[in-house]
């Protein structure tokens, strides 16, 4: 089952993280048949690095949370907050090398089942992004609660600038949360990966 894990950076950490890449990247080699995407977010100016965005298929919760807990800049206490949670894979595309992306999170309340929103499972998820989904996104994942009866959000990257892509996601992201209060944030992400 795939996974959607952000870990957002302690501040003036940047060294820090230089010196552990190598021993990030070795770890995340391990996991390289099951990253389904992988990647840093960074400042509006591409200069910091702010947080580390992984996809990755695994058996469960639990093997989730030790990639998460193992993964060397954690060990290190490099990052403040850890988010682990289940994802519907909607979408994927192999994103660009050195191309600029935003990432997009919306998240909104667990309930067993909102009035209008689309549980994880449901066919009419499968058409929510149309036909034809826009050509500029590259990943857009369900966020789901662990026992499938609803969507908690939704993860989306797609090589645009911030307020195209929070406009890109905005109306499935509403269908998805079903009436309920929503806080979607848009950040800067770029392809992970050995340089």
């Amino acid at each position: 089952m795939p996974f959607y894990v952000y870990a957002q950076d302690q501040p003036d950490v940047a060294d820090q993280l230089e010196a552990l890449c190598e021993e990030h990247w070795s770890y995340m080699d391990g996991f390289d048949s099951r990253l389904i995407l992988r990647g840093p977010t960074v400042s509006d100016d591409g200069e910091e690095h702010t947080g580390s965005v992984h996809v990755v298929d695994l058996a469960d919760r639990a093997a989730a949370e030790r990639f998460a807990k193992e993964e060397p800049f954690w060990k290190a206490g490099l990052y403040r907050d850890l988010t682990v949670v289940a994802a519907d894979v909607l979408l994927r595309r192999e994103p660009e090398a050195d191309v600029p992306y935003t990432l997009v999170t919306a998240r909104w309340p667990v309930s067993a089942r909102a009035s209008g929103g689309v549980a994880s499972g449901d066919a009419e998820r499968q058409g929510l992004l149309g036909a034809e989904p826009d050509s500029r996104l590259t990943f857009v994942a369900a966020l789901v609660d662990d026992g499938a009866t609803g969507t908690t959000g939704v993860v989306a990257a797609a090589r645009a600038l911030p307020d195209e892509t929070r406009d890109l996601v905005r109306p499935w992201a509403d269908r998805l949360a079903g009436g309920r209060p929503m806080t979607l944030t848009a950040q800067r992400w770029e392809r992970g990966g050995r340089h």
